[in-house]
């Protein structure tokens, strides 16, 4: 679902530039055995920051960057211009229904998206289905009591139904075939990690009830 304005407001701020800096720089720590040259996705891109720090801290070859709000991925091919070393690719799609191929994707990258998604379930097998076996998902989630406290729940807009606590979030992951890196930080809060796409061996096996 769309984000409301104040919401808006947040994703285009300066600190949230920072806080994604930041997260861009744990990133690159965890996924330290990515080579440059790969091919990205990016979920809920928004106004574009994302791609751009993906860019600077990863060297992929291309960037595929989506976003269901046009008006936010307006903002993004206004960045775009500026672009000189690697192709960034805007689409309006939704992240419950990635319109790619299985198996396409060195990684995929998700900043406190998932949990905007009203079927956030298909969200992560999307996001496994097109990630190549031995591939990563980076991601930065945020749980109910950060965004469904009593104040902010009157002013943010998300699902009401549905949601996820940590647990709950990296049952849905391993359940994909996404196995979650060492080094990942985590509280009652949010979550900031890596997962590495298990093999597609080990996926049937997963899927046969065998591990």
């Amino acid at each position: 679902m769309k984000v409301n304005w104040p919401e808006r407001l947040w994703v285009n701020s300066p600190i949230r530039r920072y806080v994604q800096q930041q997260e861009g720089r744990f990133f690159r720590k965890m996924g330290s055995s990515f080579a440059p040259g790969g091919k990205c996705l990016e979920i809920g891109c928004g106004c574009g920051v994302g791609a751009k720090i993906i860019n600077q801290s990863f060297a992929p070859t291309s960037i595929h960057a989506l976003d269901i709000d046009v008006d936010m991925l307006k903002g993004a091919k206004k960045k775009r211009t500026s672009w000189k070393n690697v192709p960034l690719h805007l689409l309006a799609a939704d992240a419950q229904e990635l319109p790619f191929p299985d198996s396409c994707f060195d990684a995929v990258f998700n900043f406190g998206i998932i949990h905007h998604l009203e079927n956030w379930q298909k969200g992560v097998t999307e996001i496994a289905r097109v990630l190549k076996a031995g591939s990563l998902f980076f991601f930065e989630e945020i749980y109910p009591p950060l965004y469904a406290n009593p104040l902010f729940v009157r002013i943010l807009d998300h699902p009401r139904e549905n949601r996820f606590h940590g647990p709950e979030f990296r049952e849905a992951l391993a359940a994909s075939g996404l196995r979650i890196l060492d080094g990942y930080k985590e509280s009652r809060f949010a979550i900031l990690g890596a997962a590495v796409k298990e093999s597609e061996m080990s996926d049937m096996r997963m899927q046969a009830g065998q591990v």
